[in-house]
Parts: C-alpha cells; sequence; structure tokens
C-alpha cells in the first residue's frame, strides 16, 4: 500500500469512476492507475469498485469504508507537513480563502489590510466562486478558509461560525418614485422590474421566499452574481436593484439611493468555515479572529476538534 495508490482511489471517486479523467488529474497514464486499484484490491483481498466489464460504476461496501480512512489518511499527510512548516517558518507561507465576490470586495478587505500588515511574507489568495465551489474547495483542501452565506452551513466535513449579520436592501437611481413610499412594502417593490442575485448567490432564496410569503411573483428580469453588476443595470434604468445592505457605498454609489428595507427581509448570516481535522497554520487563525473577535483560535479549535476540547493547545499550531 503506498500514498499514490490511496490518491488514485480518491480521485476515482471525486471524477464519478472515469479513470481517463483520475489519470489526466494525477498526471499518469489510465493504465498506471487501473494497475494501481488492482494491485491494491489484491493486497486487500477485496473488490474497492462495481465494475461492469472495464467499466467503474461505484464503490463496493468495503470501498465505502475504505474511501473514508484514505481521506482521513491523506488530510493527516497535508497536516504533517503544515506543522514542521507551523514551526519552522512560523511567519511564512500560504494563506487560501475562498469566497463570494460581495464578501471580498465589500467585508473583506479591512481585514485583508490589517492581515498582511501583520505578516507580510504570507502569501493570502481570494479565490471568487459560488458558494457550493466554496464548500467543495474547502472540504477537499483548496482553500484553508471559505467564506459564504449559503452552502457552508450544511457540509457536514465543516466547521462553520457565524461572521457577520446582514439584511437585504432595495437600491433605484436617485429621484426614483421608490423614494416617497413610506413605509416601503414587498407590493411598491413587486410594482417595479427586478434586478438582484443569481440563484444561490446572497440569501437569494430567502428574497424568493419572503415574496411568495407575501402572495407575490415579482418580476426579475435580470440576475447576476454580484451586487456591483446588479447597481451598473439599475443606473442604467434597467430595474430597480435588491442587493446585500453592505454592498451600498455613499461615497460610490451617488447616484442611487438605499432605500430602508430591513423591516421587509429577514437577516441572513455570512459565516467563516474550515475543514474539520485540517491542521490550520498560526496565521490562518489570526485571519479568523480578524473577521470576528469572538472567533478566537480556541474557539475554532474546539468546533474543528471536538474530542480534544479542554486539552491544553498550543497558541500558534493547529487542531491537535
Amino acid at each position: 500500500m503506498n500514498f499514490q495508490q490511496l490518491r488514485i482511489i480518491r480521485e476515482t471517486v471525486r471524477q464519478g469512476f472515469n479513470l481517463t479523467d483520475v489519470a489526466s488529474a494525477l498526471f499518469t497514464s489510465q493504465s498506471g492507475v487501473s494497475k494501481h486499484i488492482k494491485d491494491l484490491e489484491d493486497e486487500l483481498g477485496v473488490e474497492l469498485f462495481v465494475r461492469r466489464g472495464k467499466r467503474f460504476l461505484g464503490l463496493t461496501d468495503p470501498g465505502k469504508d475504505l474511501v473514508a480512512i484514505v481521506e482521513r489518511m491523506l488530510l493527516d499527510a497535508r497536516n504533517i507537513k503544515s506543522l514542521a512548516d507551523q514551526y519552522s517558518q512560523a511567519d511564512h507561507g500560504r494563506l487560501t480563502v475562498a469566497t463570494t465576490h460581495t464578501q471580498a470586495r465589500y467585508a473583506l478587505p479591512a481585514v485583508v489590510s490589517k492581515f498582511k500588515e501583520a505578516f507580510p511574507r504570507v502569501h493570502l489568495v481570494l479565490h471568487q466562486a459560488s458558494p457550493g465551489e466554496i464548500a467543495a474547495m474547502v472540504q477537499d483542501g483548496q482553500a484553508d478558509i471559505g467564506v459564504a452565506t449559503e452552502a457552508l452551513a450544511e457540509a457536514p466535513e465543516l466547521a462553520s461560525f457565524a461572521y457577520y449579520a446582514w439584511h437585504h436592501s432595495v437600491v433605484v437611481p436617485v429621484g426614483h418614485p421608490l423614494e416617497a413610499v413610506r413605509p416601503l412594502t414587498l407590493e411598491a417593490i413587486a410594482e417595479h422590474p427586478i434586478i438582484t442575485y443569481h440563484d444561490g448567490f446572497t440569501g437569494r432564496a430567502y428574497l424568493d421566499r419572503t415574496f411568495a410569503n407575501a402572495g407575490l411573483s415579482p418580476d426579475i428580469v435580470m440576475s447576476a452574481l454580484d451586487a456591483d453588476v446588479i447597481k451598473t443595470y439599475v443606473e442604467l434604468g434597467l430595474g430597480i436593484g435588491i442587493i446585500a445592505s453592505v454592498a451600498f457605498d455613499p461615497l460610490r454609489d451617488q447616484t442611487l439611493s438605499q432605500l430602508s428595507s430591513a423591516h421587509l427581509f429577514a437577516p441572513n448570516t455570512t459565516r467563516i468555515a474550515v475543514r474539520k481535522g485540517h491542521y490550520l497554520r498560526g496565521f490562518a487563525y489570526r485571519f479568523i479572529e480578524l473577521c470576528a473577535s469572538i472567533l478566537t483560535e480556541s474557539v475554532v479549535r474546539s468546533a474543528t476538534r471536538p474530542e480534544l476540547e479542554g486539552e491544553p493547545h498550543s497558541q500558534s499550531g493547529g487542531p491537535w
């Protein structure tokens, strides 16, 4: 048994049991992939995959059990390297944060500025993606930290924490008739074409539910992935916008008005997530604490490895 065999087992599942894709992802040959799998099955004395001829269709029962162990082993292999780096070069390394455009543009700039001041030698990567992609990146180890409103709390492999709460907000061109509607109502909003977030982004599901519960079917004429695009088309007069309240900047958005809407829409919570069992470098804990001061290293560690709660922790290491 070797690590290459374990990587192949994991990648076979990730690639939907397509060995050609597995070989491509691992920069090897398909015949090599097949041989590694056969050798491991021979060594273990069980078949790991359900086959139809040469095609792999899924996992056998022992295969399902093995994959869970393989994931832990490969995660801990990465943890060993991170542990060594933590003690050999504590203020030097790479931190990957997967997040949405809205968070990267409006919520994180102050955090990133303070972080880079404290850790100038750490290469910080902000990877913008959809909430589902963010959750997958953190689970797969492609990102150390995920920041998003959707998807993170539902992933059992992740420990997620509340970052901040926010409401949706209506934005209109200056001089729009809705500025005179006090208080603003859902019925008044629904009389106008609406530009808002794409499905699955920035609380869109809550918006749809709010209108549906009021018996309204708003005319959503455009949807976009981020607030800047939404505001651009509102400025062009194509509709009114519904965006995250944090995405309105009075200094930059002087051609738009933000209408008081908190009484109409339920609050949303943006969350920070890390993978359970993932060894975080000291600077990763510091990034999280800069986001929310209550999320200290001890709080995050106890959530990622609850079985260690109450044991003494080093303030520079990970959840061990």
